[in-house]
């Protein structure tokens, strides 16, 4: 039947284009299609983590996106009230020994192209208007490009990548099982003459600001604060980034007030909630933000997208090919990602809120006094180490005891205090 596929996936940014990529290496007829055309802008952290980059080296995109003029970044500066942490992690299993914050106008377009390049059929500027059931089957979609006619595809699998107000999710009612309010709103821009390097401090007053150097010589800027505050900011924008920069960081408040331009618009946003959704059905499947989302103030969501839709490509090959039943395979990939997931999704909840439990206080502070605990947790941030390395309780009783940690704070687990 003409306008048929194995696989569509509505959605081609970081999770929609390297499943289609992956999928159409292996063999499939893939369609991909995106209401956007590319190269375009979308809110993004823009960070991507060693184990991201991992990834990217993996499909051999890397090198496009450091070609692309994006910054290598090999010192982090990190800070929660009084406490700071700087430093990097180890070099990881993959060779990487720098983090890369490229902008989504030259990532998104990289893994648009290698969709493409590898087999899939794109199809950008397309609106989704409706999913084809039979019965409780999705069996495909209806759309069009702009004011064209309507079109309509199938498929034995679609697959939704359209971000938190996924369409897909909507259509076949996708609850959600796991979730809690968002903290924050943010406002982030690009500027010239910041040449700070890589920092992201949070300070008293539940206020944080995060600057990273970026592509065309930019540098960007974000600043958060708790989401009550949000009407008050957005009369004056420039003066509250202003001021929460010097407030945290007088220093860098100068620097930022004498030399820093800002070159183009304020990128506001109310983050959405933190959220598990049901992730497959007769016919479906979600990834990336589609399924999952948690506060962006970790940076793991590019990182993540890339790591699920590898789980999923991987899983889907298996029921596709016919070696296991499609049901039990996307089934063991919502299990396998909430797994997998669960300790960063819960860590990014927790410090998100901007400001520190006692556990995390103690287990933070305590970090900073010991250059092999800083490489350890900057391990933890770049996914080279599993969490249970750096806050299992024998570890963390290790690096109290090292650096003479007060006895009544020294919190092993969430809930416990030791003697």
């Amino acid at each position: 039947m003409r306008n048929m596929y194995d696989v569509i996936v509505v959605g081609t940014r970081v999770a929609g284009s390297p499943l289609a990529m992956l999928l159409a290496e292996k063999g499939y007829r893939v369609l991909a299609v995106d209401r956007a055309t590319f190269p375009s802008d979308t809110p993004s952290t823009h960070y991507i983590h060693q184990a991201g980059l991992g990834f990217l080296k993996s499909w051999g995109l890397l090198d496009q996106v450091i070609a692309a003029g994006t910054p290598a970044i090999r010192h982090l500066n990190f800070s929660y009230t009084d406490i700071v942490i700087n430093g990097f992690a180890n070099v990881s299993a993959d060779g990487i020994d720098a983090v890369y914050c490229p902008r989504r106008t030259v990532l998104d377009k990289i893994l648009v192209d290698a969709a493409g390049n590898a087999g899939a059929e794109v199809i950008n500027g397309f609106t989704v208007n409706e999913l084809i059931f039979d019965g409780d089957q999705v069996v495909g979609i209806r759309g069009q490009v702009g004011e064209g006619a309507e079109q309509e595809f199938r498929a034995k699998l679609v697959i939704g990548a359209d971000g938190s107000n996924s369409v897909v999710a909507k259509a076949v009612g996708a609850e959600v099982y796991e979730g809690s309010p968002a903290a924050c709103f943010i406002y982030y821009s690009y500027y010239e003459g910041v040449d700070w390097g890589m920092h992201h401090r949070t300070g008293f007053n539940e206020q944080q600001f995060a600057a990273w150097p970026t592509n065309d010589d930019l540098s960007l800027v974000a600043v958060m604060r708790k989401r009550d505050r949000f009407r008050d900011f957005r009369t004056d924008p420039d003066a509250g980034v202003q001021e929460i920069v010097s407030q945290i960081d007088p220093e860098l408040g100068a620097r930022l007030r004498d030399t820093g331009k800002r070159v183009e618009p304020f990128r506001p946003m109310l983050y959405p909630d933190n959220y598990r959704r049901r992730s497959f059905g007769p016919g479906w499947a979600l990834v990336g933000d589609a399924g999952y989302h948690k506060d962006p103030f970790t940076g793991w969501g590019i990182t993540d997208a890339f790591k699920y839709a590898q789980l999923l490509a991987d899983l889907v090959d298996e029921g596709l090919s016919g070696a296991r039943p499609m049901d039990d395979v996307l089934a063991e990939y919502e299990r396998e990602r909430d797994a997998q997931s669960a300790s960063t999704y819960e860590l990014t909840q927790s410090i998100s809120e901007l400001s520190l439990t006692p556990y995390y206080d103690s287990v933070f502070r305590a970090t900073s006094y010991d250059a092999d605990y800083i490489k350890g947790f900057f391990g933890l941030i770049a996914g080279i180490y599993p969490p249970d390395k750096y806050f299992g309780e024998e570890e963390l009783a290790a690096l109290y005891e090292k650096v003479d940690f007060p006895a009544a704070a020294r919190h092993v687990t969430k809930d416990g205090v030791t003697a």
